[in-house]
């Protein structure tokens, strides 16, 4: 039987983040996901580091400095995967003043110190290509700044450090029976291994609470919140988002994606107890006609459901604090117990821009457990790929510097590989490239993402490690399964 200091109980953002920050602070950590990493709520995210605007109107402020202190961090830590983004609001009279926008984007400003960001300014819409994608009649604006993330690629990265650190890194192994003691944790794995464990962090997500409730463990009830988005073709040439304020109070973004794409969401739909289970969870045809037609009200160009090219939903784990979905806190909750003496961290809730002070957090309350809290070490750390030298936070400085040592490659496939890998890519690129299984896509990459990615499957590349699915035809997707149907064993 094996002995750890921590187990860590699932694989997206929190599970990840946690399992890294401990297992840098010295603790033996062992990581079990039932599927992929990443594979439901935490690649189903709109994919933004925001603050979250919205939330200065329900009083939030704390949780919205919090998330703006993160902003900049996660920026410095992997500039590869996250980038500043600039968000232009079209200004509708109806729906909110001018004057509570200007002292929003202030307070949004100001809320938390800014180094790498702009702040906010008026902008008159009319004759620059930020109106001409929109109805004429939106004339005035504003524009602030917020920034972007690879959702996926984040968990991936985090669990990457993690194994680094010293921590073992197990997917598609769930837990299956965790026993409490004076002595910590048994626990029973779904390849049938055994494990001791001093201390257990229940990072499940929307699962939390099952988890628990399996175990025969106090349960904390939570509410699953689903959010969809669909993906179309492009609505917009520059390289601004948008958020739109809806009728209902809600708000929505368009943002660029992909090159060639417009991304659209996010929909609040509340999923009954007795719901499908979070990992079935689709796009229903009225949510996508509610982005459809709030999108629309918006774009010069319409959007219909025939429009849409892609399409995914994920279920957010949050807080039950009543209130309508849309106005539930996205702020985490921490709880420790000890369940016949055996340290327990049980993660409730929490939004993707906090989830490194979220695990720092974490860390340090599963160390009190343990009796040893240890220093916190990720504010200032790089994920992996994330040190870019010289470059800093110079993003295109390093591709071109990529690129000029690796002419003979396409430049589009070198800046795809800088943008996933970051300094890693030039494991990828230096590696002989072997068969080209689909556009782009050759045996070496495919092989590093089955070695140093945990991926096992087609769908692990094409939608989680990358969005290279959106690219490829049909045909080209089948191409990529049945390279993993040989090599691996597996296609889907």
């Amino acid at each position: 039987m094996d002995d750890f200091d921590v187990v860590v109980v699932g694989g997206g953002i929190n599970g990840t983040g946690v399992a890294r920050d401990l297992a840098g602070r010295g603790w033996r950590v062992l990581l079990a996901e039932a599927h992929d990493l990443a594979q439901h709520t935490s690649s189903s995210s709109t994919k933004l580091i925001h603050g979250g605007l919205r939330y200065l109107e329900t009083y939030e402020f704390s949780l919205v400095a919090k998330a703006l202190r993160e902003r900049e961090v996660l920026l410095r830590s992997a500039p590869h995967i996250m980038w500043p983004l600039r968000f232009v609001l079209p200004h509708a009279p109806h729906l909110r003043p001018a004057w509570m926008i200007r002292l929003g984007l202030f307070l949004y400003d100001h809320l938390a110190r800014r180094e790498l960001l702009p702040g906010s300014h008026g902008l008159r819409l009319a004759g620059t290509p930020f109106g001409d994608a929109l109805k004429p009649e939106f004339t005035r604006g504003f524009v602030y700044s917020d920034g972007w993330v690879d959702d996926a690629r984040c968990v991936v990265l985090n669990a990457m450090d993690a194994r680094a650190r010293g921590a073992e890194v197990l997917t598609r192994c769930a837990v299956t029976a965790a026993r409490p003691s004076p002595e910590g944790w048994q626990l029973s794995l779904q390849n049938g291994r055994q494990l001791r464990s001093r201390a257990l962090v229940n990072a499940a997500g929307p699962w939390a609470e099952r988890f628990l409730r399996d175990q025969g463990l106090p349960v904390r009830g939570l509410r699953l919140v689903k959010g969809s988005h669909i993906v179309v073709a492009q609505r917009f040439a520059h390289d601004h988002a948008y958020i739109f304020q809806n009728p209902d109070g809600r708000i929505l973004f368009a943002i660029p994606y992909e090159g060639r794409f417009t991304l659209i969401g996010t929909t609040d739909v509340e999923l009954p107890r007795d719901q499908l289970p979070p990992d079935q969870a689709e796009i229903s045809a009225a949510e996508t006609a509610y982005l459809c037609e709030q999108a629309s009200r918006y774009l010069a160009r319409p959007v219909q459901p025939a429009d849409v090219l892609w399409s995914y939903a994920g279920v957010r784990p949050l807080l039950d604090e009543g209130g309508s979905a849309s106005a539930v806190t996205r702020d985490y909750l921490l709880e420790t117990a000890r369940p016949d003496g055996a340290p327990l961290l049980n993660i409730w809730g929490g939004k993707l821009t906090t989830y490194r002070k979220l695990a720092e957090d974490g860390a340090t309350q599963v160390g009190q457990l343990l009796g040893d809290a240890r220093r916190p070490w990720t504010q200032h750390a790089h994920l992996p790929g994330g040190d870019l030298g010289t470059y800093g936070v110079d993003f295109a400085g390093f591709c071109a510097a990529l690129q000029a040592r690796h002419a003979a490659r396409p430049p589009a496939l070198v800046a795809r590989l800088a943008r996933a890998y970051g300094s890693l890519a030039e494991t990828v690129l230096t590696a002989a490239p072997g068969q080209q299984v689909a556009p782009g896509l050759f045996e070496s990459e495919l092989q590093y993402l089955v070695h140093q990615e945990w991926a096992r499957t087609a769908d692990d590349v094409l939608w989680r490690r990358s969005k290279l699915g959106l690219h490829f035809t049909p045909a080209e997707r089948e191409a990529v399964a049945g390279w993993f149907a040989r090599e691996v064993g597996t296609a889907g």
